[in-house]
C-alpha cells in the first residue's frame, strides 16, 4: 500500500474540540482523554463543566483571539477552528497553510446540537425556537464528518460509551472503519435536524413533505436484509418503547398500521365507542379484531379470527394489559404488543422474554397527511379521516341497532385493510377478511374462504367493502354464504342491481358515500 494511504488507516487522537449541549455521560469520555494526554479544546459550558471536574482545557477563545460574541451566537465559526477540522493531514500545501496561521490539527469533534425539536414541544414563543436552530454544531459536524480520513466525530451523547470503549481498548487510535461509521451517524444526525427545522417552518404552509422529523435512525436494515433503512421522524409524542429488542423497519411500519387502527377506537379518557377492542396486525392488514366487554376476551376472540396469521404480528389494545391477558398472549410469539397501559403483574410475564417489543401508546395516532415515494418524487395527501359521509338505507329492510354497530365495526376494519378489500364481522368479530385482490369479488372468495377455514357460522355476518360494488355478484355469493347486511360506498353505475338484489332478498344494504382506498 503506498505510503500517503497509509496515514489514512489508523490515527492517533491527539487533540479534541468538545461543545455540547447534553453533559450527561460526557465525565467518563474527557477522563478517557485526559487519560491518553489528549489536548482538549473547549468553551462556554462544556469548558467549565470539563474544569469542575478537574480537568484543563485550553479555551477556544484563546485559540481564535475572539471572544464569544452575539449573545453566544459566534463562538466557533472561525478559520482556526474550522481550519483545523478540515485540513487534509496528507496534503503537504494544508499542512504548510496550517502551519503559517497557527492552525492546530484536530483529531476528535465531540458536538451536539441545541435542542430545537424538544423547544417546539415545550413552547409556542417563536423566538425562544429560534434561539434554538444551531449554527456553529452543524456546520462543525459536517466538516468533521466530510474529513473522516483524518478525524473522528461524535454528534450525539448516545457515541460516548463506543467512544470511551476505542479509547481505552485501543490507546486513542481509531481505524478508518470507525471513523467513517462515526461520519455517517454524524450525518445522519444533521440531517433529521435539517428536516424538523424544514418541518417546523413549513407547518403552516403545509408544504413540507416529512413527518414531524427528529434525529435520523439508521435501521439494521430496511424492509429487506439487502436494503439499507433509515427512519426521519419523532416518535416520542405517540409511543414509549418499555422492553425488548431494536425496533426494526417492518415493526415500524405495522406499529403504524396498528396504531391507527386502534385509535379508532376510545382510548382511557375518552368517550366510549366501542368498548375495549383487541386488533393483530400482520404486514399492514388487519388479520384478527374484536371488541369485548373484557380485554382477555377481546383477545380470544382477535386471536380466534386468525390464529395461523397472528404468529409474529404486531398486537394492540385501547385498553391496559392485566396478568391474565399477559399469560394468554404470552402462549403464542409476536413481535410488539402495544397498549395504553400495562399492570405490573402483566410487565413481569411479558419481560421474561427480552426481545419481545412492549409499547406504551400515550394517545390516538391520527396523521394529518400521508405520503409516499413515488416516480423519484413524493406524493402527499390528507389522511384518510372519518369513516361514512351518509348512512343510507338503500337495502330490503332497515338495519337493527345490533346490525348497524356490527356494520359499522366491520367499515372501519375494512378501512385499513389493502385494496380490495372485503371484511366479514358477526358480534363484533373479524370472522374473515380478503385484501390486497385484484377484483372484489376475489376479495369476497378469500374471505369466506378464511371464516369457513377457521370454522365460523356465516348466516347473520355483515360485510363491508371499501369501494362499490361493480357488480351483483359479490351480494348474490355472500347471500348464498349466509351473509344478510352490507355497507359499501356507493357509486357504481350499476348500484342499482347490487341494491335492487339486496330489496328483493329483504337484505341490508347501507350506502356511505365515502370510499376507503389503501394502496
Amino acid at each position: 500500500m503506498p505510503e500517503q494511504y497509509q496515514s489514512f488507516m489508523e490515527k492517533k487522537i491527539q487533540s479534541a474540540l468538545i461543545s455540547v449541549f447534553y453533559k450527561d455521560g460526557l465525565d467518563e469520555v474527557v477522563q478517557q482523554l485526559h487519560k491518553k494526554g489528549i489536548s482538549i479544546y473547549s468553551t462556554g459550558g462544556t469548558q467549565s463543566y470539563i474544569e469542575k471536574l478537574g480537568i484543563p482545557c485550553i479555551p477556544v477563545e484563546s485559540l481564535t483571539d475572539y471572544p464569544s460574541i452575539l449573545g453566544g451566537r459566534v463562538k466557533t465559526l472561525h478559520p482556526k477552528i474550522f481550519g483545523g477540522i478540515l485540513g487534509r493531514r496528507n496534503v503537504d500545501t494544508d499542512l504548510e497553510e496550517m502551519k503559517d496561521y497557527g492552525i492546530p490539527e484536530i483529531d476528535l469533534v465531540i458536538v451536539d446540537l441545541y435542542p430545537f425539536e424538544e423547544t417546539v414541544r415545550e413552547t409556542t414563543d417563536e423566538k425562544a425556537i429560534i434561539e434554538k436552530i444551531d449554527i456553529g454544531g452543524p456546520s462543525m459536524i459536517r466538516a468533521a464528518a466530510k474529513n473522516f480520513r483524518d478525524l473522528v466525530v461524535i454528534a450525539s451523547k448516545s457515541e460516548y460509551p463506543v467512544i470511551t470503549k476505542i479509547l481505552e481498548d485501543q490507546d486513542g487510535a481509531t481505524s478508518l472503519d470507525q471513523r467513517k461509521d462515526f461520519a455517517v451517524k454524524a450525518f445522519n444526525v444533521v440531517t433529521g435536524y435539517d428536516i424538523a427545522i424544514s418541518d417546523y417552518f413549513n407547518r403552516e404552509k403545509s408544504s413540507s413533505f416529512f413527518f414531524s422529523a427528529g434525529n435520523a435512525a439508521v435501521m439494521r436494515y430496511g424492509e429487506n436484509p439487502h436494503q439499507k433503512g433509515v427512519f426521519f421522524g419523532d416518535t416520542q409524542p405517540w409511543f414509549t418503547k418499555l422492553h425488548g429488542k431494536e425496533l426494526s423497519y417492518n415493526n415500524l411500519v405495522d406499529m403504524d398500521a396498528a396504531m391507527q387502527l386502534i385509535s379508532e377506537f376510545s382510548f382511557p379518557g375518552q368517550a366510549e365507542t366501542a368498548g375495549i377492542v383487541f386488533a393483530v396486525i400482520k404486514h399492514t392488514n388487519v388479520c384478527g379484531v374484536a371488541s369485548r366487554s373484557t380485554v382477555k376476551e377481546a383477545w380470544d376472540a382477535a386471536l380466534a379470527g386468525d390464529p395461523e396469521s397472528a404468529f409474529g404480528g404486531v398486537l394492540v389494545c385501547n385498553a391496559e394489559i392485566n396478568k391474565e391477558t399477559a399469560e394468554a398472549i404470552s402462549e403464542i410469539f409476536f413481535e410488539v404488543l402495544i397498549a395504553p397501559g400495562f399492570s405490573e403483574d402483566a410487565l413481569v410475564i411479558l419481560q421474561a422474554k427480552k426481545n419481545r417489543i412492549l409499547v406504551q401508546q400515550k394517545k390516538p395516532f391520527v396523521p394529518a397527511q400521508q405520503f409516499k415515494s413515488i416516480l423519484n418524487g413524493v406524493l402527499k395527501q390528507d389522511s384518510d379521516e372519518g369513516n361514512i359521509e351518509k348512512w343510507e338505507e338503500a337495502g330490503g329492510k332497515e338495519s337493527t341497532d345490533s346490525e348497524k354497530e356490527n356494520l359499522l365495526f366491520a367499515n372501519i376494519i375494512c378501512k385499513h385493510l389493502r385494496s380490495n378489500a372485503i371484511a366479514l364481522v358477526k358480534d363484533y368479530q373479524l370472522i374473515g377478511k380478503g385484501c390486497g385482490q385484484t377484483s372484489r369479488v376475489d376479495a369476497l372468495r378469500q374471505a369466506i374462504e378464511k371464516a369457513r377455514q377457521s370454522g365460523f357460522d356465516l348466516n347473520g355476518a355483515v360485510l363491508a367493502s371499501d369501494a362499490f360494488f361493480p357488480f351483483d355478484d359479490c351480494v348474490k355469493m355472500s347471500y348464498e354464504a349466509g351473509i344478510t347486511s352490507f355497507i359499501q360506498p356507493g357509486g357504481s353505475i350499476r348500484d342499482k342491481d347490487s341494491i335492487a338484489f339486496c330489496k328483493d332478498h329483504g337484505l341490508v344494504m347501507i350506502i356511505t358515500g365515502m370510499r376507503h382506498f389503501r394502496h
